[in-house]
């Protein structure tokens, strides 16, 4: 294999910390390593570093001491991990791409609402989805009519921020549960008078696009509801297959499952096989994957170069799965948090395979699929 550059592309902040090695949960390390197992050098760079017109960037590059900022040529491969929500970015990035550029991963904050349709159109997915409708005040009617348990979610939202939880008992009808104010783990929950949402919750919703969503009666561990990280990556052979997953396990007394909401990051088959009958946890497990993998082999022939996904699937008492949302910039320090860290090494070595892939297959670049038909779930 000849060495050669491989890009990756960051947002400004984490950019910035990198000559103090100060980039959050991104490990640049294990970028470092993975790379070299397939003649790679990382290339760390901006959107706002790339000359278009001379095909040059300005990117740190690990010289064995530190990172150092070099002038280099333009990768023909780059991974992207940054989001760019202006026009502005998103134009460039096409204009990069049109210069025979491949960049992968190159939308990874696809709306909710996106993706659940685009899930709802196959036949063979649809009774893996919970319903769900964009939320305005008639869907909200119609799914208060249909759901006694909703879940409320920013459309572009992550990491859990802006969840909300409506849902009606025998006893006390409906009410609403939100975050409090300055705290992202503590949650109030207010009665509905009449089941009409509060003035400032109708205004927030008003201004905010959400996505209603049944909530789905999850398994539940000490207590706690629990969902499944499922990391699904394209790797050196080109084609989909899932790297891991863990448990996410929500906080005592919450309904969110997201560790930067408290949630708690576990071994899964531990988990399950103390919520679950042992004996089903294999074939659960493996229902799950098979799922996962039909989901991104599906989507990644209608979204272009999709290869590195983190899917959220909860389960029921009885262990059927449901697919709750795809994550486009897959937060994989779970793994670490869980112990698991063979498999979140194998995060990052998956991406500089495919990179690999792509450099040797640069047909490939302009595909939105290197899968070949789908995983056979039941």
């Amino acid at each position: 294999m000849s060495q050669t550059y491989v890009g990756i592309l960051l947002n400004t902040g984490m950019y910035r910390g990198i000559p103090t090695c100060r980039t959050g949960q991104e490990s640049l390390s294990l970028y470092e390593e993975a790379a070299r197992e397939y003649g790679l050098t990382p290339c760390y760079l901006r959107l706002a570093d790339i000359d278009l017109s001379d095909e040059g960037c300005i990117a740190y590059v690990y010289n064995g001491i530190d990172y150092s900022k070099q002038e280099l040529p333009l990768p023909q491969v780059i991974h992207n991990r940054a989001l760019y929500p202006k026009a502005e970015a998103v134009q460039k990035i096409r204009k990069l791409m049109a210069a025979g550029i491949t960049v992968f991963n190159v939308n990874n904050r696809y709306g909710k609402d996106t993706i659940h349709r685009l899930l709802w159109s196959a036949p063979h997915l649809r009774h893996y989805l919970p319903a769900a409708m964009p939320l305005t005040s008639k869907t909200l009617s119609t799914m208060m009519s249909r759901c006694p348990d909703l879940i409320l979610k920013p459309i572009r939202g992550s990491v859990g921020h802006g969840i909300m939880r409506l849902q009606c008992r025998e006893d006390s009808g409906w009410s609403l549960t939100y975050p409090s104010k300055g705290s992202s783990r503590d949650w109030i929950t207010v009665r509905l008078r009449k089941g009409e949402l509060p003035g400032w919750a109708k205004r927030r919703l008003g201004r905010v696009p959400y996505l209603i969503q049944e909530r789905i009666p999850l398994v539940e561990y000490e207590g706690r509801p629990v969902d499944l990280r499922v990391t699904v990556q394209r790797g050196i052979s080109g084609d989909w297959g899932v790297t891991g997953s863990f448990v996410k396990v929500a906080p005592k007394g919450g309904f969110v499952c997201n560790i930067a909401k408290g949630g708690e990051a576990l071994p899964a088959e531990n988990v399950l096989a103390q919520t679950l009958p042992a004996p089903l946890v294999p074939a659960v497990l493996g229902h799950v994957e098979a799922l996962a993998l039909t989901i991104c082999r599906y989507l990644s022939d209608r979204l272009p170069l999709l290869a590195d996904v983190g899917l959220d699937i909860g389960l029921t008492q009885e262990g059927r799965p449901y697919f709750i949302e795809c994550n486009g910039r897959d937060q994989r320090y779970g793994f670490r948090k869980a112990g698991m860290e063979g498999i979140w090494k194998d995060t990052y070595r998956q991406p500089m395979a495919f990179a690999r892939y792509l450099l040797d297959h640069p047909a490939r670049g302009v595909l939105t699929s290197c899968g070949k038909g789908s995983a056979k779930i039941t």
